[in-house]
């Protein structure tokens, strides 16, 4: 007959045992997934040596697809974050008839295959499109002493790609922030009314240093995911050689040097290197704030 004392030991030591195994199968898989492949990308990326790395990674059109997408999380990291920080005041801090349809809607990205949002904006502003009338239209402005034009055009052109993109990023900062808001109540919003202060400064004062780190921490996922979408903007974008992005742009290097896949790689670690770093500033915010960031997980 086994004492108390000895099934209360074997259960322990077969827990412990379970435990080891669980981590273990857990680091494995995130080294053949995640560590390896990214490995490979800089192998190859390096293999040549830095000179052949530097002609890759300093051509003039990778500095040209690095340039746009700057430029297009520029703006839509911006947008979503002002709408994230609305959505999750109002969802949060009020209720309104069609909340529950709000937050269905902010999550419709997640559930939205990036290439069918792509080819619905095709369908919506393309030369045959819904609009394709009324934004397919250059216009001649005349100053005086100079002349240019200006062209609505959406797809094939860079309002497309900001498009795709802001429709690809905008639940991010918006699902960050809710939970953390709802968790902490409006009980002080409140008493700062009470005490007199008006929305704006309810917002500015109390609002938002309460969800400052919870908005860091969206729109660092947001910056992120802004800088390697690929099927949306590349339905929007595959008939323009000029609008490409740098996720574009390794496609097209590795089609184009499918024999030597340095220049490919090389402009893919660019990629992997922000993702490196995105995950190194999710990792130092999650540390330094993780009990504001284990409440929006907890919510």
């Amino acid at each position: 007959m086994l004492t108390a004392r000895s099934r209360a030991g074997n259960a322990v030591s077969a827990e412990s045992g379970a435990r080891r195994l669980l981590i273990g199968l857990c680091v494995a898989l995130v080294a053949v997934f995640l560590v390896l492949p990214l490995g490979v990308v800089f192998w190859h990326a390096f293999s040549e040596g830095l000179r052949a790395y530097g002609q890759a990674v300093f051509d003039r059109a990778t500095f040209h697809a690095v340039k746009l997408t700057l430029f297009t999380t520029a703006i839509a990291v911006p947008l979503n974050t002002l709408f994230g920080v609305a959505a999750a005041w109002a969802i949060a801090k009020f209720e309104f008839r069609g909340r529950s349809l709000l937050v269905t809607l902010i999550d419709l990205p997640f559930s939205t295959s990036p290439v069918v949002a792509g080819l619905c904006f095709v369908l919506l502003f393309g030369a045959n499109g819904f609009f394709g009338a009324f934004v397919n239209r250059t216009y001649a402005v005349s100053l005086g002493f100079t002349s240019f034009e200006v062209s609505t055009r959406v797809i094939f052109a860079l309002p497309g790609i900001v498009l795709a993109t802001v429709f690809i990023t905008f639940p991010f900062v918006a699902r960050e922030l809710i939970p953390l808001m709802q968790a902490q109540g409006t009980e002080e919003e409140q008493v700062a009314r009470v005490l007199g202060a008006n929305g704006w400064q309810i917002f500015w004062r109390v609002t938002l240093p309460n969800i400052r780190w919870g908005l860091l921490y969206g729109v660092i996922l947001c910056t992120a995911r802004a800088m390697g979408e690929f099927g949306a903007v590349y339905v929007v974008s595959a008939g323009s050689s000029d609008q490409v992005t740098l996720p574009l742009h390794v496609e097209r290097v590795y089609y184009a040097n499918m024999v030597r896949v340095v220049p490919a790689f090389a402009v893919a670690s660019l990629l992997a290197g922000v993702s490196v770093i995105t995950l190194a500033v999710k990792a130092a915010v999650e540390w330094r704030f993780k009990g504001e960031l284990k409440k929006t997980d907890g919510g």
